[in-house]
């Protein structure tokens, strides 16, 4: 297809297409003159992986770069693959260690993964370091200096929903194709993050309902 089409078919402008091609978040297509290439299916998916990123995930293009490259990376186990890719995507500012509230996040995140089973015990250091483990252990700083301190016990029952809802998630991603599962899982955690946090307040109002107004 000609980059018309790739526009048509995406619902992102030449202008945008071409500015992806410039930075490198979307390879070449194929010369056919001095001036205009073809495009594929691969194009097209790759576009829309990077619409999901950008447009709609709010990922700064040098991040969502980083994410691609990640994709594209030979010789990764599927889940250092994956994990490489989710793991390049925003998530939110480092702990701040000079808080005297983060210590005490970082002990309820150690004791809470150690009873999940979640920490890696031949390498915590690189647990400890996992964007996703620095996202939790700031927002439980947050919590803690506004006064709503949050225990294990608080946190037990979120994270095995969390453990019910990665179930879910992944059996999602494995109906796409083996060459297309990192992007998707990419792509879903983008797509899928307001999703969750529209049914949770759908949930809450439900619920306030039934406790409050029902009966």
């Amino acid at each position: 297809m000609r980059l018309a089409e790739l526009s048509a078919r995406s619902g992102v402008s030449v202008a945008t297409i071409k500015y992806y091609l410039r930075e490198g978040l979307l390879h070449p297509g194929r010369r056919v003159t001095a001036t205009q290439a073809e495009y594929d299916e691969e194009h097209l998916r790759r576009l829309r992986l990077v619409r999901a990123l950008i447009q709609v995930g709010r990922v700064p293009v040098s991040s969502a770069r980083e994410v691609l490259a990640a994709l594209q990376e030979e010789g990764l186990s599927r889940n250092r693959q994956l994990g490489t890719a989710v793991w390049a995507l925003p998530h939110g500012p480092d702990p701040d260690n000079t808080d005297p509230a983060t210590a005490s996040a970082r002990r309820t995140a150690d004791e809470l993964l150690g009873r999940l089973g979640w920490a890696d015990d031949g390498a915590p250091e690189a647990t400890r370091s996992a964007p996703p483990y620095r996202m939790l252990v700031t927002a439980l700083t947050t919590l803690a200096r506004l006064g709503y301190p949050c225990s294990v016990t608080d946190l037990e029952p979120y994270a095995h929903a969390m453990a019910r809802i990665a179930v879910d998630d992944l059996d999602l991603v494995e109906r796409h194709a083996p060459d297309e599962q990192v992007e998707a899982a990419v792509a879903l955690t983008v797509l899928y993050e307001p999703v969750l946090l529209g049914l949770r307040r759908l949930a809450h109002a439900q619920e306030s309902r039934r406790r409050y107004e029902e009966g």
